[in-house]
This record gives C-alpha cells, structure tokens and sequence, in this order.
C-alpha cells in the first residue's frame, strides 16, 4: 500500500494489514508499467515493476518523497529500465540501468535526494572465458580478458612489458638431445652443433673398434690429433689444450676393444662462448684388458675463444670404430 497517514483509535483493514505486512517485509503493493514512468508521492512504500520489450525509464522528481521514504523498482521486462535523476539527485553503487529480473531499492535521504541499492546486477563482470583451463587477468586497469590455456609443460609469467601474464616454455633447467650417431670409422664426428644453449654434454656408450684395446679420445672443431691430453696414473701430461679436448688411459690397461660394457660423459662448459676459455669435465668407466670396472676422469680447458661447433670421437691410435654410440645434449 502507499504511505498513509494513520490516526488514533483508527480500526484497519484486513487488506490493509496485509498490505503492511507486504511492504514491512520489502514488496508492497506492485504497480506494473509498460512504458516509461515518472514517479508519484503515493509510489512510497509500493513496489514499482517495469514491464515492457523495450527500453523505458522511471523518473524521480524532488519534493515528493520524505527521508526514510522508500520505493521497491523492479524490471520483469526484456528491455532494460534506467532509473533517472529528474529534479532530484539519484546516487548508487552498482548500476542505474536494470536489465531483465534486476531490481532494487530506492531510499530517500532527503526530499530531493536518494540512493539505490541494487539486489540483482547482471550487468557487472563479463566472462570472457570459452575453453576449460583458461583464466582471467585485469587487461586496462579493470577490464576482465581471457588467458586462454597454455600447452603441456608450459609455465605462467609475466611478459616483457611487465603488464600482463602470459605462458612460456621454461628456458633454463632443460636438457635437449640434439643428435644421436652410431659409431664408425677412424672417428665419429658430429658437426654444425646448436650453438644456443649453455652447456654442452656427450655421452659415449659401448663403443667398439678392431686391431687392439686402447685409449680413447675426443677432439674440437675437426683439428689435428696429433696432440692431446692424457690421463695416466702417474701424472697429467698436456700438449696443446685448444686443438683437442683429452685422451683416456689409466697407464696400465686400456680399454678393451669388444668388451662392449664402457660409458664416457664429458661436459663441456659455455661451449658457445667466443669472448672467453671453456672448462670441460669428463668421467669413463669401461672393461679394461684384464680387470673390469676401471674408471678414468679428465678435467682441463679449451684455450680457445672459437666457438665449440664440432666434437669427434676416436681411438687414440686411430683404429676403426665397430659399434656404440654418441649422443650430444643442449644443456641450460
């Protein structure tokens, strides 16, 4: 019902008292529009429903509503209502305009001033997302945007710019094979290496050759073997560190040339870098000629700013390679 006057003594209604009861528990008597509507002194207290396919407006003039008056609005319409400021001043949190099945509160603070307190707005985030696993980020400040998901081993960061995340495959901690070759002939060579990582890491398993058991070795960039590092039990003795990396021998067996059973790594460092030396580390356990289980391990430098593009394995007396393989990986 609207805002009445009431008198002592005055006996009310049952449909008053239900009308009461209405607007004492928020509805209130409801007056449907179908067009745009300004509102009047007798809407105090009632509940006020826009109904129409298109857009319309209610309208709210000063003069006609008390502090504490209040007036319910709803929008059952298709068409969006917007509450207007007429002559008085019309302040909200949310939103004025109320889409279909919005509504909400108009309280009156003064004659010519009220606030709307919305209970349905629609109208407030959009989600952009379309595919499972994506997620939303603030793009301009506020504006929701999609981050649609990344691929499998991908981690999130944020950009260059530092102005919104995105996915990245993770550039250090990894290990790549770049190549894979079978043992054979006077040496193994594998050329035209990647020169984008790190570090640079060979493995040699089961390698195999004719004629007699002997050390092995590995040589940079195609140069002489002529020269190279060994190690014995005795003593390191180096001849010309930057036209190869070492040779491998224990000064008293060598390794058996069908045993079939030895692993070499050798981790060569900054192998890219052509401003500086690079260090190199390198580890063997073979077959020897009469005793099984013997290790080796070399460490030195390469006394060279060339770049490292190219890793050959042989036999230290150059005989033909039967069998094994070399792999070299792109460390970062």
């Amino acid at each position: 019902m609207a805002k009445q006057t009431f008198t002592t003594g005055q006996v009310l209604t049952a449909a008053q008292m239900t009308s009461l009861q209405q607007t004492a528990m928020g509805g209130g008597s409801t007056t449907a529009k179908t067009a745009s509507y300004v509102l009047v002194a007798a809407d105090a207290g009632t509940t006020v429903a826009m109904n129409a396919a298109g857009s319309t407006t209610i309208t709210v003039n000063t003069g006609l509503f008390s502090a504490g008056d209040t007036v319910f609005i709803q929008n059952w319409g298709a068409g969006t209502c917007t509450i207007t400021a007429g002559t008085a001043t019309v302040s909200t949190h949310g939103s004025l305009a109320l889409s279909q099945y919005e509504g909400g509160q108009l309280y009156f603070t003064s004659s010519s001033a009220a606030i709307f307190f919305d209970i349905s707005q629609s109208t407030g985030m959009t989600n952009p997302m379309t595919t499972t696993g994506d997620t939303i980020y603030s793009s301009s400040g506020s504006t929701p945007a999609r981050l649609g998901i990344g691929t499998a081993g991908q981690v999130l960061t944020v950009n260059s710019g530092a102005t919104a995340p995105e996915w990245t495959t993770p550039a250090s901690g990894s290990m790549t094979l770049l190549s894979t070759t079978t043992l054979s002939g006077a040496a193994t060579t594998v050329s035209s290496i990647n020169q984008t990582y790190k570090d640079l890491l060979v493995t040699v398993s089961n390698a195999a050759w004719n004629t007699s058991d002997d050390a092995i070795a590995f040589y940079t960039n195609l140069t002489s073997v002529t020269s190279f590092v060994r190690l014995t039990n005795t003593a390191v003795q180096a001849t010309n560190l930057n036209t190869n990396i070492g040779d491998f021998s224990d000064g008293v067996e060598n390794y058996k040339r069908t045993g079939g059973n030895n692993f070499t790594s050798l981790l060569i460092q900054d192998y890219a870098a052509t401003t500086r030396y690079k260090t190199f580390y390198a580890y063997s356990i073979y077959e020897g000629s009469t005793n099984n289980g013997r290790r080796a391990c070399l460490f030195g430098g390469f006394a060279s700013n060339t770049a490292i593009n190219s890793v050959s394995f042989r036999i230290s007396s150059g005989y033909t390679l039967t069998g094994g393989s070399m792999r070299i990986y792109g460390v970062n």
